[in-house]
């Protein structure tokens, strides 16, 4: 999917995960937000970690969590950024856990989700 898609025509569970990584994003200041949800339906929110000795994008923070929370599989994944998509290292993070058809939805500050890739 390629167009532009309202937080409103979004399944619930989507919709939450996308305005946690919306919020995630505006309350740390951050280039990104990230939150992912499990097998369960917990959900786990992170925030672009840049730190002199660590760097790592809010999706892998957000798979980090779920992996030392002892999620075993991820149902969907939301990334909130102002840039294009998704780096490939994401994609495979996500796709080490959840397997190669899980979705990312890649929305805008906004929250408009711009566009919806598969880790695979």
């Amino acid at each position: 999917m390629t167009d532009t898609t309202s937080l409103g025509s979004l399944g619930p569970e989507d919709r939450k995960i996308v305005t946690l990584a919306r919020s995630a994003r505006a309350r740390n200041g951050v280039p990104e937000g990230a939150a992912v949800r499990d097998e369960t339906g917990r959900t786990y929110v992170a925030a672009t970690v840049e730190l002199p000795s660590l760097k790592l994008s809010a999706l892998r923070t957000a798979v980090a969590m779920a992996v030392a929370s002892g999620a075993e599989s991820l149902e969907a994944a939301a990334v909130v950024t102002g840039g294009e998509g998704v780096a490939e290292e994401d994609l495979a993070a996500v796709r080490d856990l959840g397997g190669a058809g899980t979705p990312v939805l890649v929305a805008g500050p906004d929250g408009t989700v711009r566009d919806t890739v598969v880790a695979g």
